[in-house]
């Protein structure tokens, strides 16, 4: 069920190309994702601009271009963008900016500061995106967070299986953030069994991605 906004409800303002925005005051985040679905599917355009103006935040779909950018304005300006594999991508996007703004976005995918970035071969968007975290804590965060988002556990508890089911073509640039992850934190890669997809990466069990993969469970 969708948070109420509170009190009374939130303004936004939907932006494409076209130059007709729309304001719109809303109730809670589903409302607000139903308003900006409908807007997005009446028109065809190359960016579709979420404003929060009252926040200092907005997000910048790009369906065409294959890309996602949000930007913060309020205290210390900052700007990220994600490249984008899968057209289903946007409108989660979106609901999660509806419901708790830049900040709702933090675990979507691979974030990069420098929009060039995004034009790296996918390898080199890894390694970037690996670079970024300095501290175990965080580096085990990305870690719990890319596994939510493709793993499981073996059924004999003792591995983490990273990209279950995939072969090496899928998911390039977070595999290749993930190994470099591995070796930063000390974790122990192991061999796939036989007949397990060639883009598995399965990891041995250790306490702290226990406690962190408990969390997205």
């Amino acid at each position: 069920m969708a948070r109420p906004y509170g009190p009374g409800p939130k303004q936004f303002v939907f932006a494409a190309d076209d130059g007709d925005d729309q304001r719109v005051s809303v109730r809670d985040p589903q409302e607000a994702y139903e308003v900006f679905a409908a807007f997005l599917r009446a028109r065809e355009s190359d960016t579709y601009t979420i404003r929060d103006e009252p926040a200092g935040q907005s997000l910048v779909l790009m369906p065409r271009r294959g890309l996602i950018s949000r930007f913060r304005d309020a205290d210390q300006p900052r700007s990220e963008h994600l490249k984008v594999d899968r057209g289903n991508r946007y409108l989660p996007g979106a609901m999660l900016f509806f419901e708790n703004g830049y900040a709702g976005l933090d675990h979507f995918g691979q974030w990069l500061a420098d929009l060039s970035d995004l034009d790296a071969a996918p390898e080199t968007r890894g390694a970037t995106r690996a670079a970024m975290f300095t501290t175990e804590a965080a580096a085990v965060a990305e870690v719990g967070r890319i596994w939510a988002d493709s793993g499981i556990v073996d059924p004999s508890d003792q591995y983490y299986v990273f990209f279950e089911s995939d072969d090496l073509d899928h998911d390039r640039a977070e595999r290749a953030e993930l190994l470099q992850l591995i070796a930063f934190l000390g974790l122990e890669r192991v061999d796939p069994p036989v007949g397990a997809a060639g883009g598995e990466v399965w990891v041995r069990s250790d306490p702290r991605l226990d406690a962190e993969c408990e969390r997205w469970s």
